[in-house]
């Protein structure tokens, strides 16, 4: 008996072909509702008790999704996926136990009572094939016109899904890259900063009166671009995934005292009314992220109101949280502006400067802490960011809203 033959590509192209199938990572991943979902169509469209996702590698055809095949993958040898690729488009079988060119293969002459195949091919947009969304059946068929296309759709469809795949995959190792040149970039500056720190420090004592508060306002202007720095190094370490687990009793008059302490200097030298209320409130988080994300906020704030405006901060505990609020009467923001407001390096304002990346980790720190972030702005006349962060139960304690700017 002769023995069945599956058809090849040429050598170049198939190796092309396997190499472009190969870069969508999806062999051998578990199945997927939306896979599913295609198949389960495809079966129910075409009235057959078996339906697949096919993609085909070098020696195997590997399984997507599957109904009714009763397994994940079978040898390339019994392939007739495989004449699906070499047609370019769907490829019908009637009856296969008199269509000559199957009459070997081990896929049907194991299960003589397969009679029905249809497939149509998986195609990337510059006509690599990679597999088939195909349908069997134990019966011989004749598939209408409008089945024919539902097919051809379906096979588009499952095209799409695994560019939608490749492109989340790109974004998560851009992602990645990012943070890597974040963290550097922050090893590379936090040195020379220091060394600069020191010289300023060292000149202090023997500093005129007059250049002891243009000393004085270097060092602050250090220290505030060493804390950036050190929330550069925690955003690329924790990239877009991380997480929290310092969770503890957190006092936030402490936390309000070291932004006082460490903001009043530059609102000062703005000429910008900066106020701080006293709380005596405590909230359940991890301190030193909740410091970088309030630090963050107020730094803006700052930023971006000229002199003569106004910065307050406090806080009114609620229920079951405590809500923080830090307004201003700064440049302010169109609603557009809002909606992309914590995408990573984007800023608000061009006639500032900065890297944008502020926001982006007050989006990434209230995400890991629990902690809902509401922004109110007019163009012009100012922002009001809100926190609403989880409350340490002490229903005794209740400071006085702050005053309404925006």
């Amino acid at each position: 008996m002769k023995q069945y033959s599956t058809p090849t590509l040429p050598p170049l192209v198939e190796s092309r072909r396997l190499s472009v199938l190969h870069s969508y990572d999806i062999l051998d991943t578990p199945r997927e509702a939306a896979f599913d979902d295609i198949a389960r169509i495809a079966s129910m469209v075409c009235g057959t008790p078996r339906a697949s996702i096919t993609l085909i590698d070098a020696e195997r055809q590997w399984f997507k999704s599957e109904i009714g095949m009763g397994g994940s993958e079978t040898p390339i040898n019994a392939s007739i996926c495989m004449h699906v690729m070499l047609e370019h488009d769907v490829l019908i079988i009637p009856d296969i136990s008199v269509d000559a060119r199957f009459a070997n293969n081990p896929l049907f002459t194991d299960d003589p009572g397969l009679k029905f195949y249809a497939g149509a091919p998986i195609t990337t947009a510059d006509g690599v094939s990679l597999g088939t969304v195909c349908v069997v059946d134990t019966i011989t068929r004749i598939l209408t016109p409008e089945q024919i296309d539902t097919l051809r759709m379906l096979a588009r469809q499952v095209m799409l899904l695994l560019e939608l795949r490749k492109m989340l995959k790109n974004s998560e190792r851009s992602s990645d890259y990012r943070a890597h040149l974040l963290a550097n970039a922050a090893h590379e500056l936090r040195q020379p900063l220091f060394v600069a720190s020191l010289s300023v420090q060292s000149l202090l004592p023997d500093a005129a009166p007059q250049q002891i508060k243009r000393l004085k306002l270097a060092d602050v202007g250090m220290e505030t671009i060493k804390n950036g720095l050190n929330r550069m190094l925690i955003a690329a370490s924790v990239k877009a995934t991380f997480t929290l687990a310092n969770f503890a009793d957190t006092n936030l008059g402490d936390i309000l005292e070291y932004i006082s302490a460490n903001f009043s200097p530059a609102a000062e030298h703005k000429e910008i009314r900066f106020r701080v209320m006293r709380t005596r409130l405590r909230v359940i988080s991890d301190g030193a992220q909740l410091e970088t994300l309030v630090g963050n906020l107020v730094a803006n704030a700052v930023k971006y109101t000229e002199a003569g405006g106004r910065v307050v901060i406090g806080c009114r505990r609620h229920s079951d949280h405590v809500a923080l609020h830090i307004i201003d009467t700064g440049i302010g923001m169109a609603n557009e502006a809002i909606d992309a407001l914590f995408e990573a390096f984007r800023q608000g304002e061009e006639r500032s400067g900065g890297h944008g990346l502020g926001l982006w980790i007050v989006k990434r720190t209230a995400e890991a802490l629990g902690i809902t972030v509401q922004v109110r702005s007019i163009l012009g006349q100012g922002t009001h960011f809100t926190l609403r962060i989880p409350a340490l139960p002490s229903p005794d304690v209740s400071d006085e809203p702050v005053i309404q700017i925006v």
